[in-house]
């Protein structure tokens, strides 16, 4: 990535070298921001968009369609040769035989990172790790950011409850649990829940991450595959506008607030879905069809754009955002 310029007051033009991180360095990429590995959603398109404006893309299995995410994995390496990556949910891969087929074609792909979640880490981590795999584990507390690291998960993405999809509904914000699993752990953090912009990165890193993880704001771009019917929804949203849907039945998910989602707020267990339901949602339209799985800074969200703008942009900002706060704390 280009150094960025700055003009000293009074002073000649000096050039300022870029951020580096931990996440940056381990991964390989230029800008420290991971795109959240949503079902269905976070296939080759949209992951290879992310991977190839210098960020990570991670394409999605908890959609559970095999072959389909074979066939996804397989068309990356055509698409971006830049780093990119995928996720297994435990919560998908419960038969000890799928996960061995998940973590073959996995390895056949030629995947070197991958995150894991929705499952216990001791069974998800050591497998991919004795593979070669970089392993990220996603916690919603404390306490299982402890039993992930002793896991052997090489770092881990710390999730805040206003979050959009699977969650943890007694989980913390994102602004209570990173720093303090930052004050507990050593090895690299990606934030996630909350982050859309640089100055809300720019905060993650304050807070103690070495990157972030995007989720609604990838819903949101050009590249995404979802229906424009569900962009423009989030694009019309408050920071009110989210319910937690199954909060004690599990899995909790959050969603945008729909009339859907409103009546299945107050069941417990929420209704289930059907696949045809996911997917006239998904690429229909139809906003009752299912829950459209958004964060609570669907508020903050206010246009559809291309990935990479989103990518720079954000890095940009938040590293500006970063010296803005230096100057001001040195006088």
């Amino acid at each position: 990535m280009a150094a960025t310029r700055a003009v000293a007051a009074g002073g000649p033009e000096r050039s300022e070298a870029p951020v580096r991180t931990r996440i940056t360095d381990m991964l390989g990429i230029d800008i420290p921001i991971v795109q959240a590995p949503m079902g269905y959603i976070a296939r080759s398109r949209l992951a290879s968009a992310v991977s190839q404006a210098g960020g990570l893309g991670i394409c999605e299995t908890s959609s559970g369609r095999w072959d389909e995410v074979r066939a996804e994995m397989e068309a990356m390496p055509t698409l971006t040769d830049r780093p990119w990556g995928v996720n297994i949910a435990g919560l998908f891969v419960r038969d000890p035989a799928l996960l061995d087929t998940v973590i073959d074609v996995v390895v056949n792909a030629g995947v070197r990172f991958a995150t894991t979640s929705a499952g216990d880490p001791a069974r998800l981590v050591p497998p991919l790790k004795a593979a070669g795999i970089t392993v990220f584990h996603v916690v919603p507390t404390l306490r299982g950011a402890l039993k992930a690291v002793a896991a052997g998960a090489d770092g881990l993405v710390v999730e805040g409850v206003e979050g959009g999809g699977f969650k943890n509904a007694d989980g913390a914000s994102t602004m209570v649990l990173l720093p303090q699993v930052a004050a507990a752990v050593d090895v690299p953090l990606i934030a996630a829940g909350g982050i859309c912009d640089g100055v809300s990165m720019a905060a993650a890193l304050t807070l103690g991450a070495d990157g972030v993880q995007m989720g609604t704001r990838m819903l949101t771009s050009a590249e995404s595959p979802v229906h424009d019917n569900w962009k423009s929804a989030v694009l019309a949203a408050t920071e009110t506008d989210t319910v937690v849907v199954n909060r004690y039945a599990r899995p909790a998910m959050r969603t945008l607030r729909t009339e859907l989602s409103s009546e299945a707020e107050r069941q417990s267990p929420a209704p289930s879905l059907s696949l045809d339901g996911i997917r006239s949602l998904y690429f229909g339209g139809e906003m009752n069809a299912a829950y459209a799985m958004s964060g609570q800074v669907a508020g903050r969200v206010t246009e559809v754009l291309p990935v990479r703008q989103i990518l720079e942009t954000t890095w940009r900002d938040c590293q500006a955002r970063l010296r803005q706060m230096g100057n001001r704390a040195t006088g």
